[in-house]
């Protein structure tokens, strides 16, 4: 899981500041969480984001932006309740946006869902 700045969203994601209409520039879906270090549900968030990160890795890729250090790029977002989670399918299909948290399994049928990436089998 990687944390984003703007410029970093605006290089890996999408150049809010010079487009107009959505075009990500990544290949691989994307979840990435709205946070503050302050903000309760945030805190209990973050380890579920961490297990999913882990979980989807090479499938979904994971980001958390800091709504208190990067306010311009929430703002763009409207993010106006934390944590809000947006979900990136593939370049052909619009973001969505998810606010409070939820449990695990919810995320997992969320990507199942809008990603079409089913849930990875793990060997012991």
């Amino acid at each position: 899981m990687k944390f984003l700045s703007k410029q970093e969203f605006i290089d890996t994601i999408f150049d809010f500041e010079n487009k107009t209409e959505w075009e990500y520039n990544g290949e691989l879906p994307v979840i990435i969480d709205f946070y503050a270090d302050w903000c309760g549900p945030c805190r209990m968030l973050s380890p579920i984001m961490e297990e999913l990160s882990n979980d989807y890795n090479g499938k979904v890729n994971i980001f958390k932006v800091d709504t208190e250090a990067e306010q311009e790029l929430a703002a763009a977002f409207g993010i106006r309740s934390i944590p809000s989670v947006l979900f990136i399918p593939t370049k052909s299909e619009r973001p969505q946006m998810s606010v409070g948290a939820m449990r695990k399994e919810d995320y997992k049928k969320a990507i199942l869902d809008i990603f079409g990436v089913s849930e990875p089998i793990i060997l012991n």
